[in-house]
């Protein structure tokens, strides 16, 4: 039920990442046909399922969608975005990460692309991601 001071009944909970490569290039995966905003880059991740600690979710989440392995200690609390999603609200909670095990791949994505921060203004990528580039370039 939504409050007076929200208005909205549910906080919708994202993790997302920023793969950091060698070359300081940023992995985005594009979203697949079928899916809510389709065709749109943004940063890997996914929903935190109830009870499930936000870096715990990130994990399985880097697991299933880019076949990965990433330990919790090398996630870095970055930034977060928050935006109205109808009645629900999406709180999206982006982590740094430049040490992980395998090579990504497009599990669940239609494609993936490693872009340096500045091309990111150039993609069509999910309203809550968006104000995350300039953030993502001042800490890279």
């Amino acid at each position: 039920m939504p409050t007076r001071e929200s208005g909205v009944s549910h906080i919708l909970t994202v993790v997302a990442v920023a793969l950091v490569d060698v070359d300081g290039r940023v992995l985005l995966q594009q979203r697949p046909e079928g899916k809510a905003m389709a065709g749109l880059w943004e940063f890997p991740g996914g929903k935190v399922e109830q009870g499930e600690l936000p870096e715990a979710a990130l994990v399985r989440e880097l697991r299933e969608e880019l076949g990965i392995d990433v330990e919790t200690s090398c996630l870095a609390p970055a930034t977060f975005a928050s935006e109205a999603l109808g009645e629900r609200h999406l709180l999206l909670l982006l982590y740094a990460c430049r040490k992980w095990k395998g090579t990504p791949q497009a599990l669940h994505a239609t494609a993936l692309r490693w872009v340096r921060p500045l091309e990111m203004h150039g993609l069509p990528m999910p309203p809550a991601d968006r104000p995350l580039i300039g953030l993502i370039e001042a800490l890279l």
